[in-house]
């Protein structure tokens, strides 16, 4: 009886084993087009981490180059918004004289009105500037700067907005006080130092000074 079922059974597993190929070379099949479907949507998750891990912060000692640069790019700009503009400041820490820096210049452009903003948009469109929306703070849209120029952020900044007020307070209270600015450009030092890759962790690590601070200077001044 043995002998008469073997052939019978041993069918059934090349039947079986039939079966199972088949499966494994479906899989393959199914793995190597989501391998390509992958490929097509861009960089996965680490990769992007990745990408952001090899921007890292790096601070240069101040440069008195740098309100050279912002005059040149406050005249572009200048020219191109005319009467839109009522003010074009310069901000950050390349405004403080004596202050380390990532060497980026920031630019505060203050409107004359609530209606310029469609019309600044336009114009600064002609002359390389990408509107990026307001990126989470209300009254100031950013800008990113036409390719190849110099490093710089630029903001348009409603009549009434409150971070162009906190900015001016923070950057001439640093300006006034040296010593205030030693103390600030030391911390941007070590939180450069200690968040190296996380620039997240570095601004929120400076936040608490910056705040306090800026709140000092406008309980000062009140910047209408």
């Amino acid at each position: 009886m043995l002998n008469q079922a073997s052939p019978s059974r041993n069918s059934q597993l090349a039947t079986r084993n039939s079966q199972l190929a088949t499966r494994n070379s479906q899989l393959a099949t199914r793995n190597s087009q989501l391998a390509t479907r992958n490929s097509s949507l861009g960089p996965r998750p680490s990769s992007l981490v990745s990408q952001q891990v090899s921007n890292p912060i790096i601070l240069v000692d101040y440069d008195p180059a740098w309100p050279r640069l912002f005059d040149a790019l406050r005249a572009r700009i200048a020219e191109a918004l005319g009467s839109l503009a009522a003010r074009i400041e310069h901000i950050g820490s390349t405004a403080v004289p004596g202050l380390p820096a990532k060497p980026v210049i920031d630019i505060d452009v203050l409107l004359a009105s609530d209606h310029a903003l469609p019309e600044a948009i336009a114009r600064l469109a002609r002359i390389g500037y990408t509107h990026q929306g307001d990126l989470g703070i209300a009254g100031r849209e950013a800008f990113q700067a036409p390719a190849h120029d110099p490093a710089h952020h630029l903001y348009v900044c409603s009549p009434d907005c409150a971070e162009f007020k906190r900015h001016l307070a923070f950057r001439d209270l640093l300006r006034a006080h040296p010593d205030q600015a030693k103390l600030y450009g030391d911390l941007k030092r070590s939180l450069a130092a200690q968040f190296r890759d996380d620039r997240n962790a570095y601004v929120t690590a400076k936040t608490e000074f910056v705040s306090r601070l800026t709140d000092q200077a406008l309980n000062r001044n009140p910047y209408p």
